[in-house]
């Protein structure tokens, strides 16, 4: 397989995934049932709920999170159970988000998610003897474990073997079987188009003797028989393999019956997602699972408009990290592929050299739009088209339809989200901005004219807190040549954009519509940021103040400082998850406890370096593997109540800590080359936290 078509193929099958979750997710278990979906929503052949967006669950949260364990491991070196046991504490705020926190013994990935932070380690935190065999063999196993099989196509030995190890975190028995088959099935579905071959060679990476097995060839054998009517194939499942002869709260054989179903009976993407969905049990479990098996095997034209254009090529998550939370899908199908193309032996081209530190939409990929919205779909129109960019490659295309003269749509990147963007609160995402200011924003396009006199271009932001429109300028274009607007991302006092973007206004009277099209080649994000943070103007959102997510602890705003307590250590991030040389400036009003701190190349719940007051002075702490130690301390006397300026400042590898601007500590450390920045303490007790200014360097 060439580069190209591994890309699409995976782009096709990550949006799959993400169009099948969508569509499940407002049927899910447990008041729905298969009767109730036929009764209210009939034969499902579209979305049965208009999100607005679509707030992340854990089936798409551990497919991205968990396989971040290849970014954190040891380059060169196998991938293990604990390289995975590690992102599962890295990057989940523990009881918020990322899966189901049902209680220790009820919920499987809660229960492995204590076990692990306990110290009992992987695999042995998911295996039968420690959580016994209903708990184990939930179907938390093959929900997880997508993006093992996509990034090893045609290769489904390898897919289920590193599925197997990834899931055995947290599952054993049937559930290990349940990640082989499904991570086998996609794998093989680069390489083949016929669903029952992909059904069986996932099949022979399964067990002999297992039940997985012989749900699966009980599926298989009543399709032969049976090949027009899946419904009569869901009533031999719920006769012969139900929730009630397999006890826990979802248990996976009934599902896996229900994903074979809908494999052999859908046949292709679109109705293969809709039993899945009518089926009942797990809904957008087994809808997930489907759409990406059919949408790497169907590939991007068999998605369909309907499912595709609500995702518009992005998700949102509910990790740790409110940066890593807003995932461009087009940006992250190329690191799956450079993934994929390292295991299939091949050195990744350049296209695939992502920088995860910037957004950057080249739309290069058939349909991509990453993301971009417009304001007005009256007025203007959008989608992708191929040969239309810069050296005919792909674009943007935006129509405008006889607009006049004061009429406007904006064209924008959504760079932070808020409680209001979204329909509930789910898996309670939390969000960093992506766009900061001091930043640079680059947007190449041309237009085609049809009518009309000519369009301003104004390049604008719009503040999270006002909402106010703040224009950067603006030109008139008549011309159909290409054009690169450059500005750079102004100080809000303290509030963030949520939009980052241009104004396209029309600039005819009424008599000379203005009528055409506009090109965006090319948006992308650069340059080093400086900004700050004002409580004053923040607001707390999803159980988090904005723009934090929060690690344990209870938070609050007060009198326009950011108030923590907790019994035993709690922290704050926020920022961009790949700031490297950076300077952060806080500060802190101690009330009770002997730890209160500024954090830098913070990388999640388990890593990061930290500065301030700490015990009998100042300290700069290291955090490795959620352990902390003291890389440097001096002894001072400190005061509670009283206000104290830290400023911690990490340039390559020296890391300096400084109270009220006066120099205390300096100590060299190379091991964390970037993360956020933040507020901590590791000791419990309340203080309050001040308005933060923060500098990349």
């Amino acid at each position: 397989m060439k580069e190209r078509e591994v890309l699409e193929r995976i782009y096709a099958g990550f949006i799959g995934m993400n169009a099948g979750i969508r569509l499940g997710a407002p049927v899910e278990p447990t008041v729905w049932s298969s009767e109730r979906i036929e009764r209210f929503y009939g034969d499902i052949t579209s979305y049965v709920k208009p999100f607005r967006n679509f707030a992340a669950d854990d089936d798409a949260n551990g497919p991205v999170f968990f396989l971040r364990s290849l970014d954190d491991k040891e380059e060169g070196v196998p991938l293990t159970a604990g390289d995975v046991a590690e992102a599962w504490l890295n990057y989940a705020r523990e009881g918020i988000g990322m899966f189901w926190w049902g209680g220790y013994g009820v919920s499987t990935e809660h229960t492995a998610y204590l076990n692990l932070k306990n110290g009992v380690p992987a695999p042995l935190s998911g295996s039968e003897i420690t959580n016994g065999k209903v708990l184990s063999e939930q179907i938390g196993g093959q929900i997880f474990v997508d993006t093992w099989g996509l990034i090893n196509p045609g290769n489904p030995k390898a897919a289920a073997e590193s599925a197997k190890i990834a899931a055995s975190v947290s599952h054993d028995g049937e559930g290990l079987e349940g990640a082989a088959f499904v991570s086998a099935a996609i794998a093989e579905a680069f390489v083949s188009n016929d669903i029952e071959r992909i059904v069986d060679v996932a099949l022979s990476f399964v067990s002999d003797g297992s039940i997985y097995k012989k749900v699966a060839e009980a599926v298989i054998s009543f399709h032969k028989e049976n090949p027009d009517s899946w419904r009569a194939c869901l009533s031999m499942l719920q006769s012969e393999w139900g929730y009630d002869k397999y006890k826990g709260v979802c248990h996976i054989i009934p599902n896996a019956g229900v994903v074979v179903m809908s494999l052999l009976y859908g046949r292709h993407f679109k109705r293969g997602i809709e039993i899945a969905t009518m089926a009942g049990w797990d809904t957008d479990c087994n809808a997930g699972n489907v759409g990406t098996i059919l949408g790497v095997m169907d590939g991007l034209d068999g998605l369909g408009e309907g499912y595709r254009a609500p995702i518009n090529d992005m998700i949102v998550l509910s990790g740790v990290s409110g940066y890593l939370n807003v995932l461009d899908i087009p940006t992250y199908a190329k690191k799956l592929t450079a993934f994929a193309m390292i295991n299939m032996g091949i050195i990744p081209s350049d296209n695939l050299n992502i920088d995860e530190r910037h957004p950057s939409f080249d739309f290069s990929l058939p349909g991509s739009t990453h993301g971009l919205r417009l304001s007005d779909s009256i007025l203007t129109k959008m989608h992708h088209v191929e040969g239309k960019g810069v050296d005919s490659s792909g674009a943007l295309e935006i129509l405008f339809d006889r607009m006049v003269r004061g009429q406007k749509s904006r064209i924008y990147y959504k760079s932070f989200w808020r409680r209001e963007d979204f329909d509930d609160e789910r898996y309670m995402p939390v969000f960093s901005p992506t766009v900061y200011p001091g930043e640079n924003v680059e947007i190449t396009f041309r237009f085609e004219r049809f009518n009309g006199e000519g369009m301003i271009i104004s390049p604008y932001v719009k503040d999270t807190f006002t909402k106010e429109i703040i224009y950067l300028g603006g030109s008139i274009y008549k011309d159909e040549d290409w054009h690169t607007i450059s500005f750079t991302v102004p100080q809000l006092n303290g509030s963030f954009p949520e939009e980052v973007g241009i104004v396209l206004e029309s600039n005819s009277p009424s008599k000379f519509r203005d009528f055409g099209v506009l090109y965006i080649s090319s948006f992308s994000i650069s340059g080093k940021s400086e900004y700050s943070i004002d409580f004053s103007r923040s607001t707390k959102e999803f159980a988090s103040v904005l723009p934090f997510s929060h690690d344990h602890g209870a938070w609050e705003i007060v009198d326009g400082r950011m108030e923590e307590m907790s019994l035993s250590g709690a922290e704050a991030y926020t920022g961009n998850y790949f700031t490297s040389d950076v300077t952060v400036e806080g500060g802190v009003v101690p009330y009770r406890g002997e730890s209160h701190l500024v954090g830098a190349r913070i990388q999640g719940a388990r890593r990061g370096y930290y500065g301030g007051i700490d015990e009998d002075g100042f300290s700069i702490i290291k955090k490795r593997h959620g352990k902390k130690t003291v890389i440097a301390h001096k002894k001072a006397n400190w005061e509670y109540g009283r206000e104290y300026g830290l400023t911690l400042s990490v340039i390559g590898d020296e890391i300096t800590l400084s109270v009220d601007n006066e120099k205390q500590l300096t100590v060299k450390d190379d091991e964390y080359k970037y993360g956020m920045v933040g507020y901590g303490e590791f000791s419990g007790g309340r203080r309050a936290f001040c308005n933060m200014k923060i500098k990349e360097m």
